[in-house]
């Protein structure tokens, strides 16, 4: 039987998955699910490199929910300076201090985006990630690989729509989250939205748009 795209992507994974301090490495249990949200939240229209160290910094601080729940807001927010965009800051102790009420993070999609200040795509990364639910994620990297991947050349925002529904069409019941970050590492690495390292990818073979 031919490979999927999902099998031939876990097995580049497998090989070359960054190694970031919120990640489990590939195949093995699932990070705490606190790591995944906080990571994904500082992630959001922010680098990878400038968040390692604020991560870093909040979870020395803050070593798990409930310690971010307990903690004052205008520390949380003086820890965040730099990071920007701080209503994430504000919704993260929310968001914390409603998952330490109720004992824990929610474990599916639908329930997570009950939560303050998680969106489709936050919602869907802490599923598939954290708990292994079969999510569909697609953030801006899933987006650029997807609409290459199928050949979808409608603009955005309408191509939203299709990307989606493709990128659902590929995600596997198995092993969502490492599939979820493989697609990310390789819209990051090797389908970039410049000069793209097509020679490098394992999904060239199938790409419509180099084809």
């Amino acid at each position: 039987m031919a490979a999927t795209v999902s099998d031939i992507l876990l097995d580049w994974y497998d090989r070359h998955a960054r190694d970031l301090p919120w990640r489990a490495p590939p195949g093995t249990p699932p990070p705490d699910p606190y790591r995944v949200w906080l990571s994904e939240v500082m992630l959001q229209q922010t680098t990878v490199a400038a968040v390692k160290p604020y991560f870093e910094a909040f979870t020395r601080r803050w070593p798990d929910v409930a310690a971010l729940a307990a903690a004052p807001e205008d520390d949380v927010m003086a820890a965040w300076a730099g990071l920007g965009y701080y209503s994430r800051a504000r919704n993260l102790v929310k968001c914390a201090r409603a998952v330490a009420a109720r004992g824990g993070f929610p474990t599916t999609e639908a329930e997570l985006r009950e939560l303050p200040g998680l969106g489709a795509y936050t919602a869907a990364a802490v599923a598939a990630i954290a708990f292994a639910q079969r999510a569909v994620v697609v953030d801006a990297n899933v987006e650029r690989v997807v609409a290459r991947l199928f050949a979808i050349d409608t603009p955005m925002p309408a191509a939203r729509k299709p990307i989606r529904v493709a990128a659902d069409a590929i995600t596997p019941a198995r092993r969502a989250g490492d599939f979820a970050q493989a697609m990310m590492d390789l819209g990051s690495s090797v389908c970039t939205a410049r000069e793209p390292k097509c020679l490098l990818c394992p999904l060239a073979k199938t790409c419509k748009a180099r084809a």
